[in-house]
């Protein structure tokens, strides 16, 4: 049974479409009309070997923030409804990323409680080509408080802000899927002391 979650969401600033399968082989179709954000999500499809649609459509007129966070948002979404009822997965996934100069660690707890520890380099470069590089904390605090899950993101060291965010989505891709696959050991077993995630 394929674990597939599909998301519409509209308000007066955007319109999203989101649809992700969990057990894809990192099929990717990614429009928000942000260039660069395009690329992670692109990355967190691939790396993630989600199949991953994305349709955005947003007030870009004003700036990105809005596409931007309400993509997040319908992601999350997206990513519990798939999840489905967590028998017989791993829960937790980790996994250290770098790039070039850059590395990114990230240990993520499909917990149904959501709890973001986020940190990277200071005074990295504003913008990477209309993606504000303070967005990234923000897409992360929203694709936690929908997907309802805790992630702990740390990247330690890095120069270029391309590099610093892009390790972020690759490691967090991987994370995410050793997370959610299905651990052979435990079939039919809630991966919870509470019975309940």
């Amino acid at each position: 049974m394929s674990r597939i979650g599909r998301v519409e969401r509209t308000t007066k600033e955007t319109s999203v479409l989101v649809e992700i399968n969990l057990d894809g082989t990192g099929r990717v179709d990614v429009s928000t009309g942000v260039g660069f954000y395009d690329h992670m999500l692109d990355q967190l499809g691939r790396h993630g070997l989600f199949d991953l649609t994305v349709k955005t459509d947003g007030d870009l007129h004003i700036d990105s923030h809005h596409t931007i966070e309400d993509t997040a948002l319908a992601l999350g979404a997206a990513f519990k409804q798939a999840l489905g009822d967590k028998v017989g997965i791993y829960r937790f996934g980790n996994c250290t990323v770098p790039l070039d100069e850059s590395l990114a660690q990230v240990t993520v707890d499909l917990s149904g409680r959501p709890y973001l520890v986020h940190t990277e380099p200071e005074n990295m470069a504003p913008m990477i080509g209309e993606y504000d590089t303070t967005m990234t904390r923000h897409i992360l605090e929203s694709f936690v408080a929908q997907a309802q899950i805790a992630l702990h993101v740390h990247v330690p060291y890095g120069r270029n802000a391309h590099h610093i965010v892009e390790c972020q989505f690759k490691a967090l891709a991987r994370a995410l899927r050793y997370a959610a696959e299905f651990d052979p050991r435990a079939a039919g077993i809630l991966p919870s002391t509470k019975g309940a995630l």
